[in-house]
């Protein structure tokens, strides 16, 4: 043995085997050493490779712990003596497709004219029309597909590509075409079109079904898309068993953190209904993805890592009889050491080229092509992603691959046929129109028939080319996806009517807690339990939860809804014998992610569009930390209302001042800010339990009760309620209660009492929301009982309903002069009141100042600007100076501006309640989880 061999004594050590494995039989295992020895003397290290390999392949089929291999040769995985028969007429195929590559060509190019210019990428659609037509053709199942149909997430630059399609069908004219990323007369209620840049659901609802255009979501998404198939079918609300996930992706987007943070669960949960499509046409916006690598072997690496079945299609057809001559491994290994920024190069440029800095690295790869001209190394070696039948090879693998997730890695061009100028260049995915050449080139290419002066005519506007739908290939292609049940892509919403929870569910709430202090986090989680229990819905409540259900008061929901789980339990929890054990099922209701905000929101979103996805509601209930949530995941959740998603965001543990202990980063200040960024976000930020019981029925029955339609745009919205861990008294709803004001965003809780003031005491208004009520009711007995001042205390339920109100009257005074002026509803509520306004939340003075200005009076806000800290609720109030005496000080003294109290009187309060003193602060209580 040399000295490497030693190594050999202590056992295997590769990929984490033990090394500590016992040789029972330490003269046999010399003997398979030296076989091998004898193998690679006798017939060479690449027979000793194939050799092993082989063995590597059967101890894996045989279950034998082994490494698996994480990169395999830099060819195709398929090899081409197991590639399946192609079922399609690949000539007509091509015909079809060439129509399509042009037509969106065209459409992106019109859009450049001088007097519209508003962008749109060619060179995506044209590196990966091979995998859309092969799976448009073969595979994706539509909407009426006795299976219920696939899902399919296409790459967003892609987009051009599926209206050019669509155009084919008859589905969109040239009107429509034209109409590629004009929408604003169309969104306005005009009778014209208007065609997104990009896959938005919300924009184009009648088409698209998955927005993917965001870098990294549609990874995520279309992981958790697959997960949500699976779990309905496991729940039994719907059989999905013949439903599949594609998702199309980048090589230069797998770069996004969410694209790759989540394949452990796609690969855990044995997602095999999953197929992710990689274009790896080796560019990204501004260059290479890996110019001094191979993106391709890393990401076989990565996905093999985790867990996932890989398929790799690197070169088309032309190449297997070189490969299949390459005896001695020459050429693979040129495929292998060649990089590339190498093989961009290559392809930007032409057969010679590939000749000289390809082939001639090696005499005898040079050898292999000395009788081909230049034409033949660059028309027939073409890239595995532009061939038909390796990519059906692959797509049909993929499908009747079982137990884990597939991933398909094709190597392509990025402007595949649209020229010198485009087809692999660093700047291709920025070039938007062609030249009179470039059309020119493109359609004798492609085999369009028009003419040269069509083109020449006008050359922005090239025209379109569909040959109508008498034609064979037309019919041919139409023919195909109504076998498939139908075009894609669809969106539809089409799902049962539902009974709503009745007056009898949210009675508990309604009542308040008696004696017993509950925060309104745990109140909240009383009503879930009791909508969980309908007999009608209670099955379509699906709630999700990072790894908080504990911190949330939620654990009682394991032993009896139990966490989703779809390998079930196998093994026995460490508190079995408690009576709230830790239970797993496959039939479980709760979605567990794990210390995952980012998948949270994924399986939220996909839940929360079952209702058009699978015409199944479900009513998602993601709770989470409030801080974690639009501040974390705002991107996420943007999409999720792109895709119309409706549910219900519980933002926990929330305000700045009321989590106590934990300090900066879980301090949570600022969310109903950034909720209110979001239009189809409506935020709410309720004081007591009784508030949370009318919010959530009014979010219940505008998503799915009343006369609206299904499809109703005003459906498509998610409730977001910020909710405290701060015990505290939950009070009864009061008799007479305004609940139109709190649906309106605020309502007049307790009025001010006069009584032994005298005839005209002074008077303000005090405005709160969510914890910050408590604080305005302790001011408002400070300022009758101290300093003689009556005030009226208002529960301000959103802040950001106020404003979206008032903004859409301003807005029909500015665009409707002719009809009469609508005055804001916290206009009319303030008008008839006395005194100015003081309003106060455990959130920034931005969320208040939201409705500044439309209150008739003078206005001041108090807010937990800054970051936030560790100490007691007291301290931290009293810090930002939002407590109850803070808004008496204030208060007083905008009275004392107007004359209204003494001058002095502010800074009397200020010394008697020693304000500058965090330790003297008072209001709030302790505990409560965190």
């Amino acid at each position: 043995m040399t000295a490497g061999d030693d190594r050999l004594k202590d056992g295997p050590i590769l990929n984490g085997i033990p090394a500590n494995l016992p040789d029972i039989d330490p003269d046999e295992t010399q003997e398979w050493v030296e076989s091998l020895d004898a193998l690679v003397d006798e017939s060479g290290r690449r027979r000793a490779r194939y050799v092993m390999l082989r063995l590597l392949e059967r101890a894996r089929a045989m279950n034998v712990g082994v490494p698996s291999l994480t990169t395999t040769d830099y060819v195709n995985t398929i090899r081409p003596e197991h590639e399946p028969w192609y079922p399609g007429d690949e000539e007509i195929e091509r015909r079809y497709r060439a129509w399509i590559r042009w037509n969106s060509a065209v459409q992106v190019h019109r859009a450049q004219r001088p007097d519209l210019s508003v962008g749109g990428h060619i060179s995506t659609y044209a590196s990966a029309a091979t995998l859309y037509e092969i799976g448009f053709n073969h595979f994706w199942r539509g909407k009426d597909h006795p299976g219920g149909g696939d899902h399919i997430f296409f790459q967003g630059h892609a987009a051009p590509g599926m209206y050019a399609r669509a155009f084919l069908e008859g589905r969109f004219d040239e009107a429509d075409m034209d109409s590629f990323r004009q929408e604003a007369a169309h969104l306005s209620g005009q009778d014209v079109p208007g065609l997104p840049s990009y896959p938005h659901p919300r924009l184009l609802p009648d088409f698209w079904e998955f927005p993917t255009v965001s870098m990294g979501l549609g990874p995520m998404n279309a992981i958790h898309q697959a997960q949500m198939n699976k779990y309905l079918h496991n729940r039994g609300i719907k059989d999905t068993s013949d439903q599949r996930v594609w998702a199309f992706l980048g090589d230069g987007e797998m770069d996004e953190p969410e694209s790759r943070g989540l394949l452990h669960t796609a690969a855990y949960e044995e997602l095999d209904n999953l197929t992710f499509v990689i274009n790896c046409n080796l560019q990204r916006l501004d260059g290479p993805v890996r110019g001094n690598g191979k993106i391709i072997q890393e990401l076989e690496a990565f996905f093999r890592g985790a867990g996932w079945n890989v398929i790799k299609v690197v070169w088309g057809r032309g190449w297997d009889p070189l490969l299949a001559a390459d005896h001695d491994g020459a050429l693979v290994n040129l495929m292998n050491h060649t990089l590339d920024g190498d093989y961009q190069t290559f392809r930007a440029n032409d057969g010679q080229y590939v000749r000289e800095h390809f082939f001639d690295r090696d005499p005898r790869t040079r050898r292999m092509v000395e009788d081909w001209s230049d034409e033949d190394i660059w028309w027939k070696l073409k890239r595995g992603g532009h061939d038909y039948t390796k990519v059906y090879a692959a797509y049909k693998a993929a499908v009747e691959h079982s137990g884990q997730p597939t991933v398909i890695l094709v190597k392509t061009i990025k402007g595949y046929g649209l020229g010198e100028h485009f087809a692999g260049r660093n700047a291709t995915h920025q070039m938007k129109k062609l030249t009179l050449d470039d059309l020119k080139g493109l359609r004798d290419s492609l085999k369009i028939p028009v003419s040269d002066e069509e083109l020449e005519k006008d050359p922005y506007l090239p025209p379109y080319y569909n040959p109508g739908p008498d034609d064979e290939a037309i019919q041919y292609m139409k023919e195909r996806r109504e076998k498939l049940g139908g075009y894609l892509p669809t969106r539809t919403v089409s799902y049962p009517e539902m009974t709503l929870p009745g007056e009898d569910t949210y009675k508990q709430l309604r009542k308040g807690s008696g004696k017993q202090e509950v925060a309104t986090t745990m109140a909240w989680v009383r009503l879930v339990k009791d909508l969980m229990r309908d007999k009608e819905i209670g099955h379509r409540f699906v709630p999700i939860i990072p790894d908080e259900a504990r911190t949330f008061g939620m654990d009682s929901f394991f032993p009896t809804k139990k966490i989703y789980n779809p390998h079930g339990q196998n093994y026995t929890s460490v508190d079995a014998e408690l009576m709230l054990a830790y239970r797993e099922s496959d039939e479980g209701v709760l979605l567990h992610t794990g210390i995952n905000e980012a998948g949270s929101v994924a399986a939220f979103t996909a839940a929360g569009t079952a209702y058009a996805t699978h015409g199944e509601p479900l009513i998602p209930l993601y709770i989470f930390y409030s801080m974690f949530g639009f501040q974390r995941t705002g991107d996420g959740i943007w999409a999720a209302q792109d895709q119309m998603a409706r549910g219900f965001l519980l933002g926990a543990t929330a305000g700045r001042t009321t989590l106590t202990g934990e300090g900066l980063q879980h301090a949570d200040g600022h969310s109903q800010l950034l909720a209110a960024a979001n239009p189809a976000v409506v935020a709410w930020d309720p004081a007591f339990g009784f508030e949370i019981a009318h919010i959530m029925r009014a979010g219940l029955e505008q998503m799915y009760g009343g006369d609206a339609p299904q499809e109703d745009p005003s459906r498509n919205v998610i409730y977001y309620l910020t909710m405290y861990n701060e015990p505290m008294v939950q009070p009864a709803e009061p008799d007479g209660i305004d609940v139109d004001g709190l649906l309106k965003g605020m309502y007049l809780y307790r009025s001010g009492d006069a009584d032994g003031l005298g005839e005209t005491p002074p008077r303000c208004q005090l405005l709160g929301s969510g914890v910050g009520l408590p604080w305005a009711l302790e001011a408002q007995e400070l300022l009758r009982e101290d300093w003689g001042v009556v005030a009226d205390v208002w529960s301000v339920t959103s802040w950001s309903e106020l404003r979206r109100e008032a903004m859409r009257c301003d807005e029909d005074a500015f665009l409707r002069p002719e009809q009469e002026k609508r005055t804001p509803y916290i206009s009319t509520a303030l008008q008839d009141t006395v005194g100015p306004v003081i309003a106060v939340s455990d959130y920034m003075k931005q969320v208040q100042d939201q409705i500044r200005p439309w209150v008739p009076e003078e206005f001041a806000a108090l807010g937990t600007d800054g970051f936030g800290f560790s100490d007691t609720r007291a301290a931290a109030r009293r810090y930002f100076h939002v407590d109850g005496p803070s808004m008496t000080v204030r208060a007083l003294q905008l009275l004392a501006a107007r004359g209204w109290v003494d001058e002095d009187m502010p800074r009397q309060a200020a010394e008697k309640y020693q304000l500058h003193d965090t330790q003297a602060g008072t209001s709030g209580t302790a505990g409560g989880d965190a």
